[in-house]
């Protein structure tokens, strides 16, 4: 959403495009404000109306002002950009990521309602917190330390003599994983780092998981979840950073849409 959106704000995409390319997470979205306050300020419609497309909320985005987008992946203990009240932090919370729009009073968050409906609640947070956003180059260069770092961390935790089998399990982890479509012109580099990132999310979803003979003891699970944290840490950094990377490369010098 936040690439996308970005880029038909900027006039690169056209809106059939950004919705083929939601389809890949569900074949339905559906758009409502989060209240009616916020309903009557973007003009869009309330929790309990019928809801809107995704063409309304591009359009809600651009009668706001907005001029890009901007990604918080939100977790316990790191709410970075997120106020530290109202009705947005929560949701993004649950939902482990939020988009924000630049220039506007607009955030959204996705929220799986049914069987392939997805539904993004728009919020009008007013002014939100400052998020740096981590530079392309840290996130690539760590995220090369990370995958060292997960493969000696899986040897450390003694996963594979518990698991044998977990090289495979990681590997169809990776065949799995939902292939997104991107704009024309998304960034090499930004693509090459998303495919890092999943590759050591995969690499944490198999240290993660408990082999055959139950659970872990507590010292020995909160060890495990000592060593993949900064790993996890360095995942969502190298999102953030891959995203940032593409919407400065899809919208640099590229004319807005006329309304």
């Amino acid at each position: 959403m936040t690439v996308w959106a970005s880029a038909w704000l900027h006039g690169s995409e056209a809106p059939d495009d950004v919705i083929d390319a939601l389809h890949t997470w569900a074949q339905l979205h559906e758009v409502a404000a989060v209240d009616d306050d916020a309903a009557i300020k973007l003009d869009l419609p309330g929790p309990g109306d019928v809801p809107t497309s995704v063409v309304g909320l591009l359009a809600a985005a651009r009668r706001a002002g907005a001029e890009g987008g901007r990604l918080l992946l939100p977790v316990a203990g790191d709410v970075r950009g997120l106020p530290p009240d109202g009705d947005l932090t929560a949701p993004a919370l649950r939902a482990g990521e939020v988009t924000v729009f630049t220039g506007a009073d607009l955030a959204v968050v996705p929220d799986p309602v049914a069987d392939g409906v997805l539904r993004w609640t728009v919020h009008s947070p007013g002014p939100l917190p400052p998020a740096e956003e981590p530079l392309l180059a840290e996130a690539e260069h760590g995220l090369r330390g990370a995958v060292r770092q997960a493969a000696t961390t899986l040897v450390d935790l003694d996963v594979a003599r518990h698991r044998p089998g977990v090289r495979d399990e990681i590997t169809g982890m990776l065949e799995q994983r939902v292939r997104p479509l991107w704009p024309a012109g998304m960034p090499g580099r930004a693509l090459r780092v998303f495919e890092q990132a999943d590759e050591v999310q995969a690499i944490l979803a198999a240290a993660g998981v408990d082999g055959p003979g139950g659970a872990l003891s507590a010292p020995a699970a909160s060890a495990r979840s000592a060593a993949l944290q900064p790993l996890a840490t360095m995942v969502r950094e190298a999102r953030r950073a891959a995203v940032a990377e593409a919407v400065r490369v899809l919208t640099q010098g590229v004319g807005r849409r006329s309304p």
